[in-house]
């Protein structure tokens, strides 16, 4: 894709959710029971009385691109849900991935199940590797800026919130 002159805006020139890949092939963690029931779970229950419904997404491991320097990064939450945009906007089908700089909204609240293969990354204790994409948790709180950061973790029953306050 070119940039034209003049500049063409980004809808118009970057990929769009039926552009990007909403699955790696190999790519292991698949979900296990747990992570099928209490995303239902969340999505059943979690509904704040000051948007209409129509106009809240909520998601479960569904891809979301924040870059639209670098579009096949991606972060897979086990669970978000975006304010202010419609579950399906101007699309057919389902949606296949949620591509940020298109909506122009990034997820209000984001939920991880802490699995052992994941946990040190959900809680921000790994470093950013060089030439590899921003973690999680810099993602999170640096790049997109969410509110709001629960994770939890079934086999100590520990649930943890962060809010952003300023920067962190």
């Amino acid at each position: 894709m070119y940039q034209t002159d003049p500049p063409r805006p980004p809808q118009e020139v970057l990929p769009t959710m039926y552009d990007l890949p909403s699955e790696l092939v190999g790519e292991p963690g698949l979900p296990d029971e747990f992570h099928i029931f209490q995303p239902r779970l969340l999505s059943e229950t979690c509904q704040p009385s000051n948007y209409p419904s129509e106009e809240i997404l909520i998601a479960t491991d569904l891809n979301f691109y924040y870059d639209p320097r670098h579009p096949l990064w991606y972060k897979r939450p086990d669970w978000y849900m975006v304010l202010g945009v419609s579950r399906a906007q101007q699309q057919q089908d389902l949606r296949l991935s949620y591509v940020i700089w298109q909506e122009g909204v990034a997820p209000f609240l984001v939920v991880e199940l802490l699995s052992p293969g994941t946990e040190q990354e959900d809680l921000g204790q790994t470093l950013r590797e060089v030439n590899k994409p921003p973690t999680k948790w810099q993602v999170y709180e640096q790049i997109l800026r969410i509110p709001y950061y629960v994770v939890f973790d079934r086999y100590t029953n520990q649930l943890r919130g962060f809010r952003l306050e300023g920067t962190r």
